[in-house]
């Protein structure tokens, strides 16, 4: 099973890193968890270096999206077990630590065992909305890898959920999204108009602009 959480490490410095990432959870062991980072990434960096992570569930969608598009400035406090940091607004999170590696010249497997879990808040389910920011910030992750089309395609068909169900926090993370697209499509010298629902576009329907600024990218279930 693939879990799609924020994933908190740190370097020796104690400088900690967030990224958005499906984990995989072993089904014989609910205890044991895999971290498949990219190389490179700071995430493997850090849990090579640390030997620890702190693996946050959260249904706040604009720290996945956040990530994504440059805003990695969330409020975090001390783990309990390890040397490590845990999201303000996790709903439960899981301190692991790395047990072996299988190297990978692309995709290394980090397998950790928790030593810690806590819950703090009760997860209420996710709406449409929230649903559709998490799709939509895959294939944010994924601009280089799919043709702009296909990923237009499924922004329209998220966006109908979105349109439905959305608060506003879903619509600040989704336009958060939509800008990376619009700014890609620039880049790209690909004509707008062939691409509706970009960020201006989103803009009109009452989308929120963010203050807050940082650096990264992800990928994977989302990755980093």
């Amino acid at each position: 099973m693939i879990q799609e959480t924020i994933v908190i490490t740190q370097n020796s410095s104690s400088v900690a890193h967030i990224a958005p990432m499906g984990v995989h959870i072993s089904p014989e062991a609910q205890d044991e968890f895999i971290i498949l980072p990219f190389r490179p990434s700071t995430t493997l960096n850090n849990l090579l270096e640390s030997k620890t992570a702190v693996i946050n569930y959260c249904d706040d969608v604009r720290v996945f999206a956040g990530c994504l598009t440059g805003r990695r400035d969330w409020p975090l406090k001390p783990a309990e077990k390890i040397n490590g940091r845990v999201l303000n607004c996790a709903l439960a999170h899981t301190e692991v630590e790395l047990v072996r590696v299988e190297d990978d010249e692309t995709r290394p497997k980090l397998f950790c065992k928790a030593v810690h879990t806590a819950n703090h808040a009760p997860f209420k389910g996710f709406n449409r909305a929230q649903y559709s920011v998490l799709e939509a910030a895959i294939l944010i992750s994924r601009l280089n890898m799919i043709p702009l089309e296909k990923i237009q395609a499924e922004i329209d068909y998220l966006r109908i959920g979105l349109e439905k169900t959305a608060g506003d926090r879903e619509l600040e993370a989704w336009g958060w999204l939509m800008t990376v697209i619009e700014n890609h499509i620039a880049k790209e010298g690909v004509y707008a108009g062939n691409l509706q629902g970009a960020g201006s576009a989103i803009a009109k329907e009452g989308m929120h602009t963010a203050s807050q600024s940082g650096t990264g990218a992800a990928k994977t279930g989302i990755n980093s």
